[in-house]
This record gives C-alpha cells, sequence and structure tokens, in this order.
C-alpha cells in the first residue's frame, strides 16, 4: 500500500512544482532560467511516449510482411494512369 501512496505523492509533488514555475514564468517580472528549465522539463516529459507497447502487441498494427508482400506485388491499383507530358491531350 506504501508505494501506490508513496508514487501519487511524488507525482503531485512534480505536478506542483511544474505549475509553479509556469505560473511564476507567466506572473513574476524577476522569473529566470530556473523556472523555464522546469517548465520546459516537465512540458517535455509530457512528449514521451510512456504508454506504448511493442509492435506485434499493438492493437490494429499491420503486420510487417504485409507491407513487404505489398511492395513485392507491384502495381495492383485499378486506377487510371497519370498521363504523360508527352501525350496527347486528355479524353475529357
Amino acid at each position: 500500500m506504501a508505494g501506490p501512496i508513496a508514487r501519487w505523492g511524488v507525482l503531485l509533488g512534480f505536478g506542483a512544482l511544474w505549475w509553479w514555475a509556469v505560473l511564476r514564468l507567466a506572473l513574476a517580472p524577476d522569473a529566470g532560467a530556473l523556472e523555464g528549465a522546469v517548465a520546459a522539463g516537465g512540458w517535455g516529459l509530457s512528449l514521451l511516449p510512456v504508454h506504448c507497447v511493442p509492435k506485434e502487441q499493438a492493437a490494429g498494427a499491420v503486420d510487417p510482411r504485409r507491407w513487404a508482400l505489398a511492395w513485392r506485388a507491384g502495381r495492383i491499383t485499378t486506377a487510371s494512369p497519370h498521363h504523360r507530358s508527352d501525350e496527347g491531350a486528355a479524353p475529357w
């Protein structure tokens, strides 16, 4: 039980520190590099992909072999090809 409580305490402490830095940057005329570093560091941490899973376990992930098969198959579309510049005018 002490583990989750300590974890929440640390998270709340870091969150309070980050908000202190952001508010001090926004409101205090004498805010400096320390507040900027704390605010930028906290924002940078929010960009970390902490909820990533291996590609094989991800929901909706495409099997890499599927891409290889599609690449080897070549042109499989039924759409008409683009006209080349040396061809005649388009039929429309």
